[in-house]
């Protein structure tokens, strides 16, 4: 079969460079005999020095042209369920290896690369670590520490509960077609957490909420998460622009918010 046509739809560009291929693959050295699930492998540059390396690997992917040449070149991932043909994000990914832990690694698709990392995190028990290519300004976000303008919501509720590395950038010029921007290569190994010690599910609106008001001070965009004339306890953080927080931060934060809504509750009733 012919090379496969880059769909731009798809947000696909091939990556060329059979060197970068194999620093990426080199990522899950320290995971050998874990199942390894590769997302949008394309023509399989990655796929084979995974495979080379002795991965016992799956590629989930949803371009049809590009699942028909990887059946036919690559014999490997024809014998038994190793080609998902589908949409990544649509996956129930803890049916795939049932009761086993996986890694995650890909060339990922720039347009849709966020919602990948948010999908692996609603698996983070599952997924001890999570790495690859994607558009470079992601992932230095993902990776960015309090302080630095990078920072936003995916670094935050990430880092919550992998400890992140960005290892290089890659050249658009080793890509057909090459893309506008440069590429970064990071790796995410789930952290010892296994407990916020908050609520979850605030502490994502929090984190949301700020950096969706990102201007301003932590004081005035928590506001809107208050019942009207909530009192909340003072705190050095409400100074602070959400970019400025650790994870640890907002963590104190959320509990702030919540012991002001309980207050207010009682104080209501």
């Amino acid at each position: 079969m012919s090379q496969v046509k880059p769909k731009k739809a798809l947000g696909q560009h091939f990556l060329t460079d059979l060197s970068v291929a194999a620093r990426i693959a080199t990522t899950l050295d320290g995971y050998k005999g874990m199942p390894v699930l590769e997302v949008g492998p394309g023509m399989g540059v990655l796929t084979r020095p995974l495979l080379a390396d002795g991965h016992d690997v799956t590629v989930v992917e949803i371009d049809t042209e590009s699942v028909a040449y990887l059946r036919s070149h690559f014999p490997e991932l024809t014998d038994g369920a190793h080609i998902i043909e589908g949409d990544f994000l649509l996956l129930d990914l803890a049916s795939i290896f049932p009761g086993k832990q996986f890694c995650v690694i890909g060339n990922y698709p720039y347009n849709i690369s966020s919602q990948i990392f948010f999908h692996v995190l609603d698996y983070k028990d599952l997924i001890p670590c999570c790495s690859g290519m994607l558009q470079r300004e992601v992932a230095e976000r993902i990776a960015a520490g309090p302080g630095t303008k990078a920072r936003g919501i995916l670094s935050v509720l990430l880092q919550a509960w992998y400890d992140i590395e960005y290892l290089f950038t890659v050249s658009e010029h080793v890509f057909n077609p090459p893309p506008k921007v440069k590429s970064g290569v990071i790796k995410m190994t789930r952290n010892s957490v296994t407990s916020l010690g908050c609520d979850e599910a605030l502490f994502k609106t929090v984190v949301k909420t700020t950096f969706g008001q990102r201007r301003k001070t932590i004081r005035n965009s928590v506001r809107s998460l208050l019942p009207a004339g909530a009192a909340i306890a003072e705190n050095e953080l409400f100074a602070l622009r959400p970019e400025q927080l650790s994870v640890e931060q907002f963590i104190t934060l959320t509990n702030l918010v919540t012991s002001a809504r309980t207050n207010a509750s009682n104080t209501q009733g």
